[in-house]
């Protein structure tokens, strides 16, 4: 089946309906296709807050903004890039203000924000601590009041190509029927998120964050830069991984050891404070995160969801008891390169949201700048390319491919694939982690390198045609592959530490 649109949007969280939205009200005609559906996105987990100097709380101002993220950034981060998005977070939060989003109000009913780590200020903007998922929602049902066409249950195989080489579109599986479908376009969005779950349990990511759109456009030939750049939340809860949100330590939680001793700055930037935390477990202790003395009333006001994950995962309930927390994979820095027009280096293929690098990172991103990115990028992101999709004159087909999905299918099924999903993300955890050595990092490529090799015999069992999981299973743990060969490669070509990327 052929769906034809002016702009194609892949992936249906934050940035990829912020970049419908805005295409849309560019007079564009725009379908979003999403693997899994909008309101599972990543973005739910962006809990603590969107920056943005509005100084409701103590003064602050957007320099002071731009200052925090460079510094943050290890200077790989583009300046002209961070002064953009610090200049429009302003503008970002009054829109999402003024399209419904709820965000907690302080006593005089302004905007209230919290600080994040790394921050000179309390410029977070935040919703309890459910900032990320009401964002979405929010923003989801202005895409529906729209009428803007959303597509659920789709994975993305590869992008299509015209003779010119400008990306006209996308093959894409539908996971409900197995059918192959196409889908054309005059530009397409990638909005795909990130690749935390390469590190597989040892990430606060849900299981769909695989890098796939990443994988899919550096076959198509899209250059990926950074990708060495991990970011690793350091309160993770030890047992399961879920995310407690940087918000529990920016309204005064604690960071001790078995001993109960403060041993870090709790709102130092994440990369420190993961590599102080994981110094702290090497040497044989347990770290918790305290806030019992914020008070039950403070803790069920701004940090609900905080005390029901732990209370869920670790039957700690964090009024009374101290949470159990190691650091682990969540946020991907690196990504598509993009320009200043959210522009890859193809044609007709644009980029916003995790998947996409706008250098405005750097080596380690700064607590609640990833929905601020996502707002102010993904507004450029649909703009520019519904210009873009609109300015073509000429309808040029695409070139046909030879089938991905022969290849897929023609594999054998002598090696069990799903062993190595484990291996890997125990491995990477381990060797490509939070702090890493050449001698590890070259093992972890030689291993993923041997593991690409066996490929053609880890074939998908399951021959059935709907909801075929095994099928989606396989393609995600190909591109997994994909992915981890370019972050191990990527690391071994920066021999120095720099932020998320610690080298010893």
């Amino acid at each position: 089946m052929n769906y034809k649109s002016d702009v194609l949007v892949i992936g249906a969280g934050g940035a990829g309906l912020t970049a419908a939205l805005h295409a849309k009200e560019s007079g564009a005609r725009v379908i979003v296709i999403t693997k899994e559906y909008p309101t599972r996105s990543q973005t739910c987990m962006a809990q603590g807050g969107i920056n943005a100097a509005l100084g409701n709380v103590e003064e602050d101002s957007v320099e002071s903004h731009i200052a925090n993220t460079l510094k943050s950034a290890h200077g790989e981060a583009d300046e002209a890039a961070v002064r953009f998005m610090c200049s429009e977070a302003i503008n970002a939060v009054e829109w999402l203000d003024s399209i419904g989003v709820c965000f907690s109000r302080a006593k005089d009913a302004k905007i209230a924000q919290r600080a994040l780590g790394g921050a000179s200020a309390a410029r977070a903007c935040y919703a309890q601590d459910y900032t990320g998922l009401k964002i979405l929602h929010t923003i989801y049902d202005r895409c529906l009041q729209e009428n803007i066409e959303m597509k659920n249950e789709k994975y993305l195989l590869e992008l299509l190509k015209d003779e010119e080489g400008r990306v006209k579109g996308a093959k894409v599986l539908d996971i409900r029927s197995g059918e192959v479908e196409v889908y054309e376009a005059n530009a397409v969005i990638m909005a795909s998120g990130g690749y935390s779950r390469i590190y597989d349990k040892n990430s606060t990511n849900s299981t769909a964050s695989t890098g796939d759109g990443i994988a899919v456009a550096l076959r198509a030939g899209a250059k990926l830069i950074d990708m060495e750049f991990i970011q690793f939340h350091p309160t993770g809860l030890k047992g399961s991984s879920i995310l407690i949100s940087e918000s529990a330590r920016g309204e005064g939680g604690h960071i001790v050891n078995s001993k109960g001793v403060r041993f870090t700055n709790e709102l130092a930037p994440r990369d420190e404070l993961s590599r102080a935390i994981n110094a702290e477990i090497a040497k044989g202790e347990q770290v918790f995160l305290d806030i019992r003395h914020l008070g039950e009333e403070l803790i069920n006001e701004g940090l609900p969801q905080e005390r029901k994950l732990a209370k869920l995962y670790e039957n700690v309930d964090p009024v009374h008891e101290i949470i159990p927390i190691r650091p682990v994979a969540h946020y991907t820095m690196g990504g598509i390169e993009v320009d200043h027009k959210s522009q890859t280096s193809l044609s007709g293929l644009y980029a916003c949201g995790e998947c996409a690098n706008h250098r405005v990172h750097g080596a380690n991103r700064l607590g609640g700048n990833s929905l601020l990115e996502i707002v102010v990028f993904g507004k450029e992101a649909g703009l520019n390319a519904a210009k873009f999709a609109l300015s073509q004159n000429t309808e040029s087909s695409y070139i046909e491919q030879p089938d991905v999905m022969n290849d897929i299918k023609a594999g054998k099924n002598e090696i069990d694939f799903y062993s190595f999903r484990q291996h890997i993300g125990d491995m990477f955890y381990k060797d490509v982690g939070i702090v890493r050595t050449r001698e590890q990092l070259e093992s972890a490529l030689k291993e993923i390198l041997e593991i690409k090799e066996k490929l053609p015999l880890m074939g998908v069992k399951d021959t059935s045609k709907v909801y075929n999981t095994n099928l989606v299973e396989f393609i995600e743990f190909r591109n997994v592959l994909a992915v981890c060969e370019q972050v191990v490669s990527s690391a071994l070509k920066r021999e120095v530490s720099c932020g998320a990327h610690y080298i010893v």
